[in-house]
């Protein structure tokens, strides 16, 4: 009976409450608040003269704010975590960048990633002057270099960035292209290289998603490796050649040379391998098709390394290279025309009228073959760059303790570090 009058009396409080004006409301509200004080006073008090009943109610009130703590960990969780109860748009957590013009995404890698500060560049004597202040990326004096950055290969690129200015007489007169597709690494590159004349340029992946088939190995068809395509789009017109390099190479000798490499009539020069067997890269299907096999039909195809190139930009825009290569990449969606992602579409419109360009520029495979990343040796002759093509690579390998012979020519020019 008893709890049966304080459950009505519950009930006509609740519905007092709720007919009262929201003022009258917080009045009462104010007034059980008192009312509780004094019964908590009153409490208190008889658990002095009780020792047993204030540790049962010590208890009770831990095991209250557990309680009150755990649920509100778990409202915080779901705020986080779903984006409709988040005060701001998802769209809207855009880092703001000068170089890209707010593409870039959090979070920052830097909370991750630590590189050491590179050892300062000067141009030798016989360079010509440079006041820093004043270059340009239009200066027709710069030798321009391109590579890709992403957090997977981003120890690489540092790397192959450091070899670049240890080696070269005038590091001052180099100016870098970065590639990123959705990641804030440009200031990561400032610290880390505080003189380098570099810009960071947006990759939108949307470009080619819809181009790389679903047949090509997923290791492969990651969209960044596609944006050398669109060197020619994504940089200024200003710009008239450009040294592609990939991520997971260093040069060991002066860069400049490979710059000044004659390409004559052709568009891109590249180190190109006669010896290997140009069949693999296809399959029988495009080699049984003439309309496919016809491509090559009056040229010398030879397998050629896409890491490094010299391109010439002018001509590459005024033939329409990158449409050519869309039109490679749309065949392949239908009639699976080859196994591989970024490199056969390159083949099919430049082998066989490629500038060749010493061997020396790409000793290419040293991350051994793309299933167990096996040790390679040199190939015979001078080395001015090193190339770990291949599942194999030396940050990889060096962490793990058990590195191949030829990662030790990669280390001197890592910078990475990490961060707890």
């Amino acid at each position: 009976m008893v709890q049966k009058k304080i459950k009505k009396r519950k009930a006509r409080c609740a519905l007092a409450l709720q007919s009262l004006p929201l003022q009258n409301q917080q009045h009462t509200l104010e007034g059980e608040e008192k009312r509780r004080e004094e019964k908590r006073r009153e409490g208190e008090a008889k658990t002095k003269k009780n020792p047993r009943k204030r540790g049962k109610r010590k208890r009770s009130n831990m095991s209250w704010a557990m309680r009150f703590s755990g649920f509100f960990s778990a409202a915080m969780l779901m705020i986080i975590l779903s984006p409709s109860l988040q005060s701001f748009h998802p769209a809207e957590a855009i880092r703001s960048s000068p170089h890209l013009d707010g593409y870039i995404r959090q979070p920052d890698p830097q909370n991750r990633f630590s590189f050491r500060k590179a050892s300062p560049f000067r141009n030798a004597e016989q360079c010509r002057p440079n006041n820093r202040t004043l270059t340009t990326v239009c200066d027709p004096s710069l030798v321009h270099v391109a590579l890709t950055l992403d957090l997977e290969y981003l120890r690489g690129s540092i790397a192959a960035v450091h070899s670049i200015l240890q080696h070269s007489l005038c590091p001052e007169n180099i100016f870098f292209h970065f590639l990123v597709s959705d990641t804030n690494l440009d200031s990561l590159v400032q610290s880390t290289f505080p003189q380098l004349n570099f810009k960071v340029y947006y990759f939108d992946p949307n470009i080619v998603r819809n181009l790389i088939s679903t047949s090509v190995r997923q290791a492969l068809e990651q969209p960044l490796n596609y944006a050398r395509n669109y060197l020619a789009d994504l940089l200024e017109t200003c710009v008239n050649r450009v040294i592609y390099l990939d991520s997971d190479l260093v040069v060991v000798d002066d860069i400049s040379k490979l710059w000044s490499t004659s390409l004559g009539s052709r568009t891109i020069g590249a180190p190109e391998y006669c010896h290997a067997n140009f069949s693999k890269y296809f399959t029988a299907a495009f080699w049984s098709d003439h309309r496919f096999a016809g491509t090559f039909e009056g040229r010398r195809p030879c397998y050629f390394n896409t890491g490094v190139m010299v391109m010439d930009l002018v001509r590459w825009r005024r033939e329409g290279y990158t449409k050519r290569i869309e039109r490679w990449m749309e065949v392949q969606k239908s009639a699976r025309i080859y196994e591989l992602g970024s490199l056969p579409p390159f083949l099919l419109v430049f082998a066989g009228h490629v500038a060749p360009i010493e061997h020396r520029w790409n000793q290419h495979g040293l991350g051994g073959d793309n299933v167990k990343g096996s040790c390679r040796d040199l190939h015979a002759g001078p080395v001015s760059l090193l190339h770990w093509s291949g599942s194999g690579k030396p940050w990889v390998r060096l962490d793990s303790k058990r590195p191949c012979p030829l990662d030790a020519l990669w280390a001197p020019f890592d910078l990475y570090g990490y961060t707890h």
